[in-house]
């Protein structure tokens, strides 16, 4: 099987999980940035993950990014903002087939979930639903992750290679 997870993640927080994801699918599956996952490294996937943080209730904008840019915190971690955001690797990304699953890293309330938004865009591009969305948690805004939730996300990417393999629970 031919997984990638591709994440778009400024504070390293979603970079983390999509790399916990991939090593539960397995051998063989590589955590790409938006920036990588294009093309030939995208070509004849069997899974796609894709992941992302949640802001101001949603999936980042360039609108969203350039105020992360011009305000970052105070004492803010500088953001990576090298890579395109997932809405716009999602509009480039070329019609396709295969399964897809979609997260999100997420501060914990009701703050607004962006998996569900990804996973849709998947099915529009033609890759089926294999799992329904999954949100990690940060502990703010630039995170860290909360405890266990690298545990978590690997543990999910198991159970992706387990639904992908058609094995039953």
């Amino acid at each position: 099987m031919k997984a990638v997870v591709v994440y778009e993640s400024l504070w390293g927080n979603t970079a983390a999980v999509a790399r916990a994801i991939a090593e539960g699918l397995g051998p063989g599956a590589k955590a790409l940035s938006t920036a990588k996952a294009t093309g030939e490294a995208l070509e004849g996937a069997d899974l796609l993950v894709a992941g992302a943080p949640v802001f101001a209730f949603h999936l980042s904008s360039d609108k969203t990014r350039e105020s992360i840019r011009e305000n970052p915190g105070k004492g803010a971690p500088t953001p990576d903002l090298s890579h395109p955001s997932i809405r716009s690797w999602l509009d480039a990304l070329s019609a396709g087939h295969g399964r897809s699953a979609a997260f999100d890293t997420q501060v914990r309330g009701p703050f607004g979930k962006g998996a569900p938004t990804i996973v849709e865009a998947l099915e529009g591009k033609g890759y089926a639903r294999l799992a329904e969305p999954a949100g990690f948690v940060v502990k703010g805004k630039q995170g860290p992750l909360r405890d266990g939730e690298l545990e978590r996300a690997r543990e999910w990417g198991v159970e992706l290679a387990r639904l992908m393999s058609g094995e039953r629970a």
